[in-house]
């Protein structure tokens, strides 16, 4: 069964394009709980993510990548030099989690914040709703269908 998600990065940080060129990349530096147990506990190999500029004018989905290696320690949280290293974190017991993930599909068009709020068919996704900032989130396939259709995108 797949999953739908939406994740987010901020484009000047590591943009869909980058995602593109690079053909895969791993999904570092999550540094939220309920984020790290998405990806570790609930994130499976063929889910699909709405990739989400945050931190830009306007806030955007940019296109559609999937999930293409399961849930492993994030080694950031290793690294003292890192500023996602975690001090209570051991190899033996890692704390934080990632995935790895590839482009499925640019959109020809950004779909922004403010469409997806327009949207009544969009009533109850998380992204819309006030306060809502976790980077990693669950997305209902009938939400994920709808922003597809809104960026004219057929999967």
């Amino acid at each position: 069964m797949t999953n739908y998600w939406l994740m987010k990065s901020e484009p000047h940080v590591y943009s869909f394009d980058e995602l593109i060129k690079d053909g895969s990349t791993h999904w570092d530096g999550v540094r939220n709980y309920q984020a790290r147990n998405f990806m570790r506990d609930k994130m499976r190999i063929g889910d699909m993510v709405l990739y989400y500029h945050s931190n830009t004018k306007p806030p955007h989905i940019a296109g559609i990548s999937k999930i293409c290696k399961e849930s492993y320690p994030d080694i950031t949280q290793f690294d003292k030099k890192s500023k996602y290293f975690d001090p209570k974190a051991t190899e033996e017991v890692p704390r934080w989690f990632l995935v790895d993930m590839e482009p499925v599909t640019k959109f020809d068009e950004m779909v922004t914040l403010d469409q997806l709020k327009d949207n009544d068919a969009l009533e109850g996704m998380l992204v819309i709703k006030r306060g809502q900032r976790l980077s990693v989130q669950p997305v209902e396939k009938k939400h994920f269908d709808e922003v597809c259709n809104m960026a004219n995108t057929k999967l």
